[in-house]
């Protein structure tokens, strides 16, 4: 176990992701009223890590204008794409002397959760491995690496697809890209990583074939809600991940005493805040850091953008609200347009 019981994070950034067809680095395309990676810094973070490495490349001034405002996050830059291996490779120089754990994790899976990453940790940490895997076991594991398994079901290898078997392309047990390492055994294995692989890439999965051949084998650690370890490589599945992290807001809120009337129709931004007893009715989109007291009602079709609404008020529906405070008890609309975009 780590002497400390610190936990850091390394997230890896690096690629363009040319299947986005997009000028813009694929780690900051928005979700849910926020860049990608964000997301992935904040589940990391909420799972207990207090320092993160971002490792960029492609746009790396771009990525570091977005996360400026963290204190805890750091970035380090992979200028060529030589694998995963070699990423976490560049994260070594601002990880030195670090005797904790060290959560591995990806910037394009923006439906992490904490809790789901916390898992991973106590799990880690409560069989005292020298490394946790996390998997997931999918009907169709098409794209993902193959977690091949000893007869205790420790993790004998990981194959990427490219470079797999007729055999191991049958196994439905996939590499979700998460790991929890414990720093000190594991990063002087990094400079052990080849690149006898058909992509002739620098591969982390090979960390857990090193662990293994060396006797101290890494575990599994499998994610019960396979939706959650899901990577966005297209525009496709950006617009899934989007829906599914608007119904998570979507369903906190009504947990948290909120109304929404056909909640499948109105758009809700990850940093909006709402109060109780407030009613959201069919068409609303509720963007930025908007603010809505307790008691209100948000009238069908209306946006609000980075909106300070009041305790009891009522906007009839239709209306723009654009960096405009409402006052407690207003009654504002149909059909208003205040502030500008």
């Amino acid at each position: 176990m780590s002497t400390d019981g610190s936990l850091a994070a390394v997230i890896l950034a690096a690629g363009r992701g040319t299947r986005m067809k997009s000028e813009l680095v694929k780690v900051l395309h928005p979700l849910a009223g926020k860049p990608m990676i964000m997301h992935v810094i904040d589940a990391v973070g909420g799972a207990g890590a207090t320092k993160t490495v971002c490792v960029v490349g492609y746009q790396s001034d771009r990525v570091g204008e977005v996360v400026a405002g963290r204190d805890t996050v750091e970035l380090t830059i992979q200028e060529e794409p030589l694998g995963t291996g070699h990423a976490l490779q560049r994260a070594g120089p601002d990880l030195m002397g670090f005797d904790g754990d060290v959560l591995v994790c990806c910037g394009d899976t923006p439906l992490l959760t904490e809790a789901l990453l916390g898992a991973l940790v106590d799990d880690h940490r409560r069989n005292d491995a020298p490394a946790t895997m996390l998997v997931a076991t999918l009907e169709d594991p098409s794209g993902y690496g193959r977690v091949v398994t000893d007869s205790d079901q420790r993790v004998a290898a990981i194959v990427e697809e490219a470079d797999a078997d007729v055999d191991t392309l049958h196994i439905r047990k996939i590499n979700a890209g998460v790991y929890c390492f414990r720093w000190p055994i594991v990063y002087p294995l990094l400079a052990e990583l080849g690149t006898t692989n058909s992509q002739g890439e620098c591969y982390l999965t090979d960390i857990m074939g090193l662990l293994s051949a060396a006797g101290t084998p890494g575990r599994l650690s499998e994610a019960p809600n396979p939706q959650e370890i899901l990577g966005v490589n297209d525009r496709v599945q950006l617009a899934m991940a989007d829906a599914v992290l608007r119904d998570r807001i979507r369903q906190r809120l009504m947990l948290e005493g909120v109304t929404f009337v056909a909640p499948e129709t109105s758009l809700v931004d990850t940093d909006v805040r709402i109060g109780p007893d407030t009613v959201v009715h069919p068409g609303v989109i509720i963007e930025g850091q908007s603010i809505i007291g307790a008691e209100s009602v948000i009238g069908p079709f209306s946006r609000l953008v980075d909106a300070d609404i009041g305790h009891g008020v009522e906007l009839k529906g239709w209306n723009s609200i654009v960096r405009t405070t409402i006052p407690n008890g207003s009654v504002v609309g149909p059909y208003v347009r205040q502030g500008t975009e």
